[in-house]
């Protein structure tokens, strides 16, 4: 018989596990007040900024989440790097990055353009805190995909920002690249076709988002053209259609954690838990993500980013407890579990505001049941369903890293991101102003001292170089469309490409 989902059910003061996993998630986010006050008095005394991802470990977040220092933040991986920025400007002496390495470097890259060098970023692992979709920007199959875009006129590079700065440098000197979050990739992609005549658009590492990004494109082509509008307003289902054959996407690349969310896992949802919200990542498998996609566009569901997915359950609790009867809604969590953290603070907050002890949210975990290992094994590196109107789809992919699934709950959990745990915090802060910078550096991102020279044939450090990319997404974000410079970019390179 196959066993439940682990879930975890969410109270105003209070939490109800059911199953391993969920049952130790709990226990964590009550954490040791002890432990909790060293921590604090810790970052005081050393000044210490530290931004975290929401995947970190939920010991180490149960306690982030207790401290009364103002210079902490768990968030996605953009907005770490622009809190690092923000904490350093607001007068903190350095910063620790909890996350796997590409985010210490965007953070080390962002810090330095906005021109505080001297700011030191501090990882708490002296060895790589690696992430497979990262790593499966730097094979030859992925040199070959930027090879085709390189040889083709009018080429774009929108790159994933869970990639390594030496990613984002050596590609955009071949190509011209932008990077994209899990909240503006489908914006982005839009914006491009929109404003650069002829572009072809090479997006990648992940397959999944590639994947269902087509598919979403191809959706679009059967909808009205008011319906496409709402979604971007220089397209109409004409546009869609012409460029359909200039959309490409890299075919090897994943995320293990989201490649665990498949049809076994999907049709259980579908028949033991019929009546829940559906959360999904754009990064998930197609089954997973038609199932949230529908969800979504029937107004029980999202495809979003951590954020997103944040801020629909938050939406959704308010929503019942402005409603006279008590209830509990239940939502699947089709991403990485550590998410869990920042939900149950969410939920618990909004319950404790407005006094709703009748008012619940559970938590479902959902995993395949052959994605189960131990934890000494090594684990191995849109359809009709959207509907007729685009009234609830709002399509904003999500982003995560990593791959792993333990066998104390199954659930998709990423050891890499666990490597930032509690103890190594801890360890790596007690040996600031002790030891040597020398000895320090070792929690340093990493370093990169090789040039790239990029297609203007100047030789560029890789991160700046790395930097340019983001910093072009930077001004997409600000004035929502492509950069002048990356346009200009775009089609000089097309004429020499000819």
């Amino acid at each position: 018989m196959t066993e439940s989902f682990p879930t975890l059910l969410i109270h105003a003061n209070s939490l109800e596990a059911a199953g391993t996993f969920a049952e130790a998630q709990a226990r964590y986010l009550e954490p040791d007040l002890t432990t909790v006050s060293e921590l604090d008095a810790l970052v005081r005394q050393k000044n210490i900024g530290v931004v975290a991802h929401f995947y970190m470990d939920p010991e180490l977040q149960g306690v982030l989440a207790r401290l009364t220092w103002p210079h902490v933040h768990i968030s996605d991986s953009l907005v770490m790097a622009d809190k690092a920025v923000q904490m350093v400007e607001q007068g903190c002496s350095r910063v620790v990055v909890l996350g796997v390495d590409f985010m210490s470097e965007n953070a080390r890259a962002m810090l330095d353009k906005a021109g505080h060098r001297e700011a030191p970023v501090y990882r708490v692992s002296a060895d790589p805190i690696g992430c497979s979709l990262a790593e499966s920007a730097q094979t030859k199959a992925y040199e070959a995909f930027l090879g085709q875009a390189a040889k083709t006129p009018k080429s774009l590079h929108v790159v994933y920002i869970n990639t390594s700065l030496r990613t984002k440098a050596e590609a955009h000197a071949k190509v011209p690249t932008i990077t994209v979050t899990s909240s503006n990739v489908v914006q982005t992609i839009l914006a491009a076709f929109a404003e650069i005549e002829g572009v072809e658009v090479f997006f990648g590492p992940d397959t999944y988002m590639g994947t269902n990004l087509a598919r979403l494109l191809t959706t679009l082509t059967t909808l009205s053209d008011d319906a496409v509008r709402a979604l971007h307003p220089k397209h109409d289902v004409q546009s869609i259609r012409a460029l359909l054959p200039r959309f490409h996407y890299f075919e090897h690349g994943n995320c293990v954690v989201h490649h665990m969310f498949g049809k076994d896992v999907t049709q259980r949802i579908r028949k033991e838990h019929a009546e829940a919200f559906i959360t999904a990542h754009l990064e998930v498998p197609g089954e997973m993500f038609e199932l949230a996609l529908e969800a979504q566009s029937h107004g029980r569901g999202v495809v979003g980013s951590t954020s997103d997915i944040l801020g629909f359950i938050e939406r959704q609790i308010r929503a019942a407890c402005t409603r006279t009867e008590g209830s509990t809604l239940s939502f699947v969590l089709g991403t990485e579990t550590g998410m869990v953290t920042s939900i149950v603070s969410a939920v618990q907050k909004i319950l404790r505001e407005v006094k709703r002890d009748d008012v619940s949210c559970e938590v479902i975990f959902p995993v395949a049941s052959e994605a189960l290992a131990r934890t000494d094994q090594a684990l191995p590196e849109l359809g009709a369903s959207v509907g007729k109107t685009m009234k609830n789809l709002i399509v904003i992919p999500g982003a995560a890293s990593g791959e792993g699934c333990a066998l104390e709950g199954g659930c998709a959990t990423c050891p890499y991101m666990k490597m930032n745990s509690l103890d190594a915090l801890f360890a790596m802060l007690k040996e600031l102003d002790v030891s040597s910078e020398k000895v320090l550096a070792r929690f340093h991102p990493h370093h990169y001292t090789e040039a790239v020279v990029d297609a203007a044939g100047v030789s560029r450090s890789i991160a700046d170089l790395g930097g340019e990319p983001i910093l072009h997404m930077r001004g997409f974000q600000k004035n929502k469309s492509i950069p002048s410079a990356l346009r200009e970019d775009v089609l000089t390179r097309a004429h020499a490409t000819r």
